[in-house]
């Protein structure tokens, strides 16, 4: 086939052999099956994006650390050089992200490097040789929707031991190999600590799941395993290794707002009488 434009540094710098055919095209990149001596591999071709893809993506954005202070202050200014800083640091993380994950334990493609914006990974397969179907496209049995989502639920876990959330994690993100579900697609990843919608985020990243693979086991609808490995992880007690029941108690205490207003309004009023010593303070002088 045609050498996609993304791909021939890599072509000329002798990291590919040869493009084989394209794999998948979406908003964020294109992913191609290529040969590398032996082997067959992905490369994953990030698009360039316009500004208006970096204001979607600022809330998965907040909490990562970038390179340097000026780095920060060009990217929070939204300038020429900020963006250009924003959509290095958005190809970059994936890639970060795969090797912290891989040495972890989680399912995910083994990383190969990540050159001239084209992260090279390992292709997923099936029993026969070819690309693996995203859960989405699989049929599942009862046993086989438990499986997965055992095995699923533990790659959530280390990750956020890890601190880190997917973020985007559904049925079109999971791939299933022979030996069970393999995540993708981590350029989204969000920081545990450092996002305000770290919670959210976690929650909707398990709820996908028990939504889809309770399709085929029912009784995963009634389970709440977001909301207890955040408590948890809350609490500094999640391990990789955390033996969670999928049972939760929510609080269902009424909160008390007269008190909260009451106090708020104590607040304020103390620091107008603290204002006016000041302002009198200064007239005296």
């Amino acid at each position: 086939m045609k050498i996609p434009h993304g791909l021939q540094p890599m072509i000329d710098d002798g990291l590919i052999d040869e493009v084989l055919r394209p794999l998948k095209s979406g908003k964020e990149a294109s992913v191609y099956v290529v040969r590398c001596g032996d082997e067959v591999r992905c490369a994953k071709v990030y698009k360039d994006m316009a500004q208006r893809s970096f204001q979607a993506r600022a809330q998965y954005q907040e909490g990562r650390k970038v390179r340097g202070s000026r780095q920060a202050r060009a990217m929070a200014k939204a300038t020429k050089f900020g963006r250009r800083e924003q959509e290095t640091a958005w190809k970059n993380t994936e890639a970060e992200v795969l090797y912290r994950l891989a040495d972890a334990g989680v399912r995910v493609p083994q990383p190969h490097g990540f050159f001239h914006g084209v992260l090279m990974m390992d292709l997923v397969t099936d029993a026969d040789g070819h690309s693996a179907p995203r859960l989405v496209e699989a049929d599942l049995t009862a046993d086989q929707a438990r499986a997965f989502h055992a095995t699923l639920i533990g790659d959530v876990v280390r990750m956020l031991c890890l601190g880190l959330i997917h973020g985007d994690l559904s049925e079109y993100n999971v791939l299933v190999a022979p030996d069970g579900p393999v995540i993708i697609d981590f350029p989204q990843t969000v920081s545990a600590a450092g996002n305000n919608a770290a919670r959210e985020m976690l929650l909707r990243d398990v709820h996908n799941l028990r939504e889809s693979l309770g399709r085929y086991a029912p009784e995963l609808h009634d389970t709440y395993y977001g909301e207890e490995m955040w408590a948890l992880f809350e609490q500094g007690e999640l391990r990789p290794d955390a033996a969670l029941t999928g049972a939760f108690v929510f609080d269902e205490h009424t909160a008390d707002t007269r008190a909260v207003l009451f106090s708020i309004e104590d607040a304020r009023q103390e620091a107008i009488i603290r204002q006016q010593g000041r302002e009198e303070a200064a007239e005296s002088d």
